[in-house]
């Protein structure tokens, strides 16, 4: 009976316990921690399909014949390296992300910072339309762009350049967002402090509030070369034909017809070139941060001892 009164404890003792992890919500939320990393994995694990598969030995994109690079350099007609479809619509991809970052970031840069300093009249209207583009449907962005340079801009066309200023349009606004987060984060305290040492406001904007600026622009620029290289709609759209085919679009065409494991190869090529530029952007901000987390350690230290 002992033994049998224990286990029967012990049963109502869990039961208890899932019962109050249920009914708690001031607890951990682990629950919250579950559904994120089922999300992660869900998201996860087709592209890691994805990847192993342009490894295959054979042409097979449904089974497994063991690890070859030949879709990547090996196979001499169908290879990323061997196949020069290919390796101009990586080149293409690799052109539009570049340009669209040097010419978004610094026009992105200077918009926030106008629209961060201007409070007179027609600031909101001019940061509603800032905004404009992230809640516009891209399929209507494309076509509008294609209009705008078949129609109106008939000497621009499409093409290169129509892609890039297609790109430049819609990039733009991240840059802005990011930027004026990190100005609105910081403030204007530094300026004004600038101001009354005799610094012009031109000296206070390359001196002071730029190298400020610098984490929010590193970041915005690696967002901005990610979307880019990625953009599929837009680049179709102001696509004039195979010489301005990207990655996304030969991608788009290989599925509709017979796809190789090469398809998977150059997919896998941009994605890491997605991921470097995210990791180069995440060490930027610990570096050019470093400097404010050990002013804030030193703050809370100062504010315990206080406390004390």
């Amino acid at each position: 009976m002992t033994a049998v009164a224990e286990a029967r404890r012990g049963e109502l003792s869990a039961l208890y316990r899932v019962r109050g992890w249920l009914r708690n919500p001031w607890a951990r939320p682990r629950f919250l921690v579950l559904v994120t990393w089922s999300y992660v994995l869900w998201s996860l694990v087709p592209v890691l399909i994805a990847v192993q598969f342009s490894f295959n030995a054979t042409r097979s994109r449904t089974e497994w014949a063991g690890f070859s690079a030949r879709w990547y350099w090996g196979d001499p007609v169908d290879s990323v390296w061997h196949d020069p479809t290919l390796r101009h619509a990586a080149i293409q991809s690799l052109k539009l992300a570049g340009a669209d970052v040097l010419i978004a970031t610094p026009i992105g840069v200077l918009l926030a910072i106008g629209l961060a300093r201007w409070t007179g009249w027609g600031s909101r209207p001019s940061n509603f339309l800032m905004l404009f583009p992230l809640v516009t449907p891209e399929i209507v962005m494309g076509v509008s762009l294609l209009l705008i340079f078949t129609q109106v801009f008939t000497f621009i066309g499409t093409g290169t350049i129509a892609q890039i200023l297609g790109h430049v349009t819609f990039s733009i606004s991240y840059v802005v967002v990011i930027v004026r987060g990190r100005l609105f984060s910081i403030g204007r305290q530094y300026e004004e402090a600038a101001a009354d040492l005799g610094a012009s406001p031109t000296v206070a904007l390359t001196r002071v509030l730029l190298p400020l600026l610098t984490p929010a622009i590193v970041a915005s620029a690696a967002v901005v070369f990610a979307i880019s290289i990625d953009d599929f709609v837009i680049s179709q759209w102001l696509s004039s034909g195979g010489a301005t085919d990207t990655v996304p679009i030969r991608i788009y065409s290989a599925t509709r017809a017979a796809p190789l494991p090469s398809t998977n190869a150059i997919a896998t090529v941009m994605m890491l070139f997605t991921l470097l530029s995210l990791v180069l952007a995440f060490l930027a901000w610990r570096v050019f941060t470093r400097g404010e987390r050990r002013a804030r350690a030193g703050q809370t230290k100062d504010l315990a001892v206080f406390e004390l």
